[in-house]
């Protein structure tokens, strides 16, 4: 139980940090919001739905899968600034189990995720949205588990590149394709037959389409749970890669 003690110990440390500066939870939210107020009012004639709230259950989802994706692939930057300030170098020292280094922090990230999808949620509720607790506890999952990946991938790339002026071109990079084929501020049903082929061989567009399901109340669509397959196991995946790299740092 090791490890579960001291991923609890990092947690509550990093935990402790963000409450301090609880500004960043409402930071990461903003351009979010600013979507949901100024950009979703627009979408019911070219959605094509009889009603705004309709809209705002294709878009919605989206917007926190957007939200999930962003928000962890850009957590690296305080991991690099933790390395110059010397805190990674001196965690070779303690006692503390590699792996409860990464999980520590990408639970931080995933709560930290989790509020501000909260906070959307609740403001799209005066929109007229309207889904199941079921479905958006599901839906939740779906989120954190994106959050757990992409968090730990940019953790483990900022231990490779130990540099902002590398991480953030590489992160755009990697970033930009993936938002455009996943469908997320509009469904790809409306993209033509060849990049909806290219997209399917994108992860979060399966998330994005299970997501939206989840809104929709259509628990047994298959794209929910073949959604939370191929994350999960993305997510194992990204958290194994990324505690190697850890390991390797704390030598």
């Amino acid at each position: 139980m090791k490890l579960v003690r001291d991923t609890w110990l990092i947690f509550q440390r990093q935990f402790q940090l963000l409450i301090r500066n609880p500004v960043w939870v409402f930071v990461g939210v903003f351009q979010p919001v600013m979507y949901l107020l100024l950009f979703a009012p627009l979408l019911k004639p070219a959605l094509r739905v009889s009603t705004q709230a309709e809209a705002y259950k294709v878009f919605v989802p989206g917007l926190l899968v957007l939200l999930a994706i962003f928000g962890g692939l850009f957590q690296g930057f305080g991991l690099i600034a933790e390395l110059r300030a010397g805190v990674i170098e001196r965690s070779r020292v303690t006692p503390v189990h590699r792996l409860a280094l990464l999980l520590g922090r990408s639970l931080r990230d995933v709560v930290s995720l989790i509020v501000q999808a909260v906070i959307i949620t609740l403001l799209a509720l005066l929109f007229d949205l309207r889904v199941f607790i079921g479905d958006l506890l599901l839906a939740y999952l779906m989120l954190a588990l994106i959050a757990l990946m992409t968090s730990a991938v940019s953790y483990g790339v900022a231990l490779k590149v130990k540099s902002e002026d590398a991480l953030a071109p590489l992160m755009n990079t990697v970033a930009q394709p993936v938002l455009l084929l996943s469908g997320i501020l509009l469904p790809l049903i409306y993209a033509p037959g060849w990049l909806q082929g290219v997209a399917e061989w994108n992860p979060f567009a399966w998330a994005v389409d299970g997501t939206r399901a989840l809104f929709a109340g259509d628990l047994g669509n298959d794209k929910v749970w073949q959604g939370l397959t191929i994350i999960a196991v993305l997510a194992a995946l990204g958290v194994f890669w990324a505690a190697r790299q850890f390991a390797r740092s704390v030598r």
